[in-house]
């Protein structure tokens, strides 16, 4: 990872410390601009970066939202004062009553519902805005699970940009309303999400969209580093420490590699004391080409058809698989899976313990924390960090639920009913 300290950069820098882009892969590096892939070996590219020194003051100084680190993304010094949704610097929860039931000492909830539009997606749509006003795009568009769709149509809304997202047909309703709500299109596809990404990059290459920025297509490599943020709030909100375990949800796999991105650069900058840490990757048996790679000790993710409850976990084919397993090796970590009715059981447990409603992922990390726990895979002892990304409002219909009990109103029938 290319890190180096050198002058603040100009404030009128478009893309602040952001240097270059560099091969995941074989190590080239190209101009700063809307391509994430390599012309020699066909890697993932990622943004390179010559920060400034900078020290937890100053970031404690900063706005209540991610551009207080804004010095270590790429963007201009002067973001937080443009139209945006400014999501981030969301609840850090101390989780003490599911702990407790768990049978673990140090438990955490990183709660990123709280973002504008209720899912962690408000961080990585915030970098890819503007990088799409750096290059000039008119349209915000994207290939979405869900989340991704609301929150683009957000941000364009916001911006005064055009917005047209696509997305796989049979969504929960809730995402599509919220992602129809901000004005832009929204396109359902018949096919999986994957089929709906190829069609987006197709869409590219046709050059019938050659003034759209796809957030998470030819925008990619920016959008990537709004997941950091999450590593830097998180090292933050424990007092400017590293957690020694973290739980993740996969879908692509980008948010769990950019959290270990954002712990090595957070080390490498001193704004942290380095040391050991844990990361796992959580996915819904219904969709777990990881956790299958995994646990036959595979380097090579295989494609699978997605059929779960966790729809905004449903790709496929994960582009950052290989490098999830890589990370969770590296680090001690592991990949493990739960079924439906795992994730439901989760989702009532975290709301029950806790007052936090989440979303599908979300019960896909807190029955991953619990399965791990079972099998004495996670250390009940150190400080651990269960990531939830979303709002349950978002997945009704995966929970279900109604009143205890429905009555006249009347002190004989409440009586009746058992409830005192």
């Amino acid at each position: 990872m290319a890190i180096t300290a050198t002058e603040d950069p100009p404030a009128t820098a478009p893309f602040g410390a952001a240097a270059r882009l560099s091969c995941r892969e074989c190590g080239e590096t190209y101009d700063l601009g809307p391509r994430f892939a390599c012309e020699f070996c066909f890697g993932p590219l990622q943004v390179a970066y010559d920060f400034p020194a900078i020290t937890r003051e100053q970031i404690a100084a900063g706005p209540n939202s991610m551009w207080r680190y804004a010095p270590l993304l790429p963007v201009p010094a002067d973001v937080a004062s443009k139209p945006n949704l400014n999501p981030g610097f969301t609840k850090l929860i101390d989780a003490g009553n599911l702990g407790r039931e768990l049978g673990i000492r140090s438990l955490h909830i990183k709660d990123d519902s709280g973002n504008p539009t209720h899912s962690f997606k408000d961080r990585v749509v915030a970098v890819a805005l503007e990088a799409a006003r750096n290059f000039g795009y008119t349209t915000l568009s994207c290939s979405s699970t869900g989340n991704l769709a609301g929150a683009v149509t957000a941000a364009a809304a916001r911006a005064g940009l055009r917005a047209c997202v696509f997305i796989p047909a049979g969504l929960e309703q809730g995402k599509v309303v919220m992602a129809s709500v901000y004005g832009g299109d929204v396109v359902a596809l018949e096919g999986t999400y994957d089929e709906v990404n190829r069609f987006c990059t197709e869409l590219i290459g046709d050059g019938a969209a050659e003034d759209w920025g796809f957030v998470n297509v030819n925008l990619r490599t920016f959008y990537g580093e709004g997941s950091k943020t999450l590593a830097f709030e998180i090292a933050e909100q424990l007092g400017w420490r590293l957690p020694e375990q973290m739980i993740i949800p996969i879908a692509s796999g980008a948010q769990l590699t950019k959290i270990d991105k954002g712990f090595q650069e957070l080390i490498k900058l001193g704004l942290v004391e380095e040391r050991p840490y844990k990361i796992f990757g959580a996915q819904a048996t219904g969709c777990s080409p990881v956790a299958t790679a995994w646990k036959a000790g595979h380097e090579v993710v295989k494609p699978v058809k997605p059929d779960t409850i966790a729809k905004s976990l449903a790709i496929g084919n994960p582009a950052d698989g290989p490098y999830v397993l890589d990370i969770c090796k590296r680090t001690g970590g592991a990949v493990e899976d739960v079924s439906d009715p795992e994730i439901v059981d989760a989702i009532k447990l975290l709301a029950r313990t806790e007052g936090v409603f989440a979303e599908t992922a979300g019960g896909v990390t807190v029955g991953v924390l619990r399965k791990l726990l079972a099998a004495g895979v996670l250390d009940p002892e150190a400080e651990t960090v269960v990531l939830n990304t979303g709002d349950g409002l978002k997945t009704l219909d995966a929970v279900g639920g109604g009143p205890t009990a429905t009555i006249r109103p009347s002190l004989d029938e409440f009586r009746k009913a058992g409830l005192v």
